[in-house]
């Protein structure tokens, strides 16, 4: 095996309260926890780790970016353990608008990039969850790359996995690593999680992962838990339960160029095609 096509993964599935320092605190505990057991080249925390999930908080909580507490928390732990840290994600607030953001640090204590949320949790489905994220929050308007040898990371927070065109975006542009903070509540999650997890792995022929807080029965908002890591053929490599729980996987990447070389789908792709089809219905 070739060692340079590989890279070691952590997922911190953890519980959050609302105590922002004791969150930050936990997450710093988990975090080292990892790195003394695994050894990861990365390790990523899930979706408002450092806050409750709750509209009605999102302004409360929010700090900007990187000026803030947790993103000196982050860059100071990235650079104390000498590892690459996906914080999750947190509320950010700039000029007054507030984002929800994950942010990716370098082992220097760099921030290397910030993804702010593209595509809004508005939902309303009967017996399963109402949500309006867009009546506080504000979308990004970007996608967000990071290198890191021999992975090329595209980011992602929560709902932005079901939008399939995003994923195919990163894919063009070189991504093979798909890296997802969310919180997914039960029943959504138990309808759609594993699905388009897999669904966008076999899409973009990438390894794929969504790291999601533990599942907290008492809180006002319950998440799904089950943070899990898909490989680019849509088998599911390793997943959480719904309790704390920290997840490794040692991702090789020649298993992406396989499977790509098997079945050349972005060679196949007939893009001119929609446009004829969309063009004749018109």
């Amino acid at each position: 095996m070739d060692s340079s096509k590989n890279m070691g993964l952590a997922l911190i599935q953890m519980h959050s309260t609302a105590d922002k320092m004791q969150n930050l605190h936990h997450a710093g505990e988990l975090i080292r926890e990892a790195v003394a057991k695994y050894n990861p080249h990365i390790v990523c925390l899930p979706e408002f780790f450092n806050a409750p999930y709750d509209i009605k908080l999102f302004r409360t909580y929010a700090e900007p970016i990187p000026e803030g507490i947790t993103s000196n928390f982050l860059a100071n732990l990235a650079q104390e353990l000498n590892i690459h840290i996906v914080g999750g994600s947190i509320p950010e607030i700039d000029e007054e608008k507030l984002y929800n953001t994950c942010t990716f640090w370098s082992p220097r204590g760099s921030l290397v990039v910030k993804h702010r949320k593209v595509h809004l949790f508005d939902v309303d489905v009967p017996e399963v969850i109402t949500f309006k994220e867009s009546s506080v929050l504000t979308p990004g308007e970007f996608l967000t790359i990071a290198k890191v040898e021999p992975a090329c990371i595209g980011f992602g927070i929560c709902f932005d996995i079901q939008f399939p065109e995003m994923w195919m975006k990163y894919r063009e542009r070189g991504c093979n690593l798909m890296i997802i903070p969310s919180a997914f509540p039960v029943k959504y999650g138990d309808m759609y999680w594993e699905l388009y997890l897999r669904a966008r792995a076999v899409d973009s022929q990438s390894f794929v992962t969504m790291i999601s807080p533990a599942r907290n029965v008492d809180s006002g908002y319950v998440s799904h838990g089950y943070s899990m890591i898909v490989d680019p053929y849509g088998k599911v490599i390793k997943s959480a339960k719904e309790d704390e729980e920290i997840i490794y996987v040692d991702l090789d990447f020649s298993l992406v160029d396989k499977a790509r070389n098997e079945i050349k789908l972005f060679e196949m792709r007939r893009p001119d095609m929609f446009e004829l089809v969309l063009k004749s219905v018109e």
